[in-house]
């Protein structure tokens, strides 16, 4: 594969290609002196490119992430999803559980262009959920959870919808009682709809949706694979999250067998920046003006200082001068 510098990317970066199952998938490999560990970053759902942003919605998480990391001595590979920035192969007819064998196809390169350094993953949202059955299979040694759930897609879709009609001015809730419109039963036959097709891609409402990506995910339930994950993980969703439930975080931490470190932090949204009038995803232009809240990614440095500590001698110097 051609390796060449990226030019706009603070970090010391290349960019990579890898085979995810005939497929080439690219990305931004962001390797330190000396890695105490080797971090894959999964973004969340939707058509977000490797630093997790879309053309009219710039998070910028899996950057920011990176950057967080690479002070800590962690090496880091983010990419774009098929059909995404430079990747290959079609992002519309695209399924949940091949999104995931392409998070473990950059797992394999990551382990193959680092060998013997400690495996780590980092995931927001659907991408924690990838990470958790990465972690369940043993493929990691520590996941990071970033506004994941803990329950199945099907009922993690039920509570979305519920959260975002809890958002709607009362004028509209208003309109759709008189019109005798309930939008989560609508929600419910467009899913049995989708189940009960083989269709990788369906018109819905004259819009076209990844119908096989909606119907693995409605079927995926995580419970099982938390219960069998036996390294540390680090779980952290916002206060205000109206995309997954805050009390996930305290299931999971019932479920993991390994070292469990949830928090559940404030006003933060989904995007993980504050969202102090819950208004989800009607507000998300507005709140990624915001930055990322500093405690995020300040929690992840405690939690890999802790478990994968420098131990360079420079760093010792460092520390010893401080104390004197």
């Amino acid at each position: 594969m051609g390796l060449h510098r990226r030019r706009r990317d603070p970090l010391t970066s290349e960019d990579v290609s890898f085979d995810g199952a005939g497929c080439r998938l690219a990305g931004t490999f962001a390797p330190v002196t000396d890695p105490v560990a080797a971090a894959l970053l999964v973004p969340g759902s939707g058509r977000v490119d490797r630093d997790s942003n879309l053309r009219w919605l710039r998070l910028d998480l899996t950057r920011l992430l990176a950057e967080t990391l690479a002070p800590l001595g962690v090496s880091t590979l983010r990419y774009d999803k098929r059909g995404v920035g430079a990747s290959g192969g079609d992002y519309l007819s695209t399924g949940f559980d091949r999104r995931r064998d392409d998070a473990r196809a950059a797992l394999d390169w990551l382990a193959g262009r680092l060998p013997g350094v400690p495996l780590l993953i980092v995931g927001h949202s659907e991408g924690a959920m990838h990470a958790i059955e990465l972690a369940a299979e043993g493929a990691v040694s520590g996941a990071v959870l970033l506004s994941a759930a803990a329950r199945s897609g099907e009922q993690l879709l039920e509570w979305q919808g519920a959260a975002l009609l809890s958002t709607l001015p009362g004028r509209l809730t208003a309109s759709l009682r008189y019109a005798h419109l309930d939008p989560l039963v609508s929600q419910r036959k467009r899913l049995a709809r989708i189940r009960d097709s083989p269709a990788a891609v369906m018109r819905l409402q004259g819009v076209r949706v990844n119908a096989r990506w909606l119907r693995e995910f409605a079927g995926y339930d995580p419970a099982p694979a938390l219960s069998r994950i036996t390294v540390p993980v680090l779980a952290i969703t916002g206060g205000h999250d109206l995309q997954v439930p805050p009390e996930d975080v305290d299931a999971m931490g019932r479920l993991v067998r390994g070292p469990f470190d949830g928090r559940v932090v404030g006003d933060l949204g989904h995007l993980l920046r504050p969202d102090p009038r819950r208004l989800g995803m009607r507000g998300y232009r507005r709140t990624v003006r915001l930055p990322i809240d500093p405690v995020v990614p300040a929690s992840i440095g405690e939690w890999v200082a802790a478990h994968w500590p420098r131990t360079d001698r420079s760093d010792a110097d460092d520390v010893l001068m401080i104390d004197c």
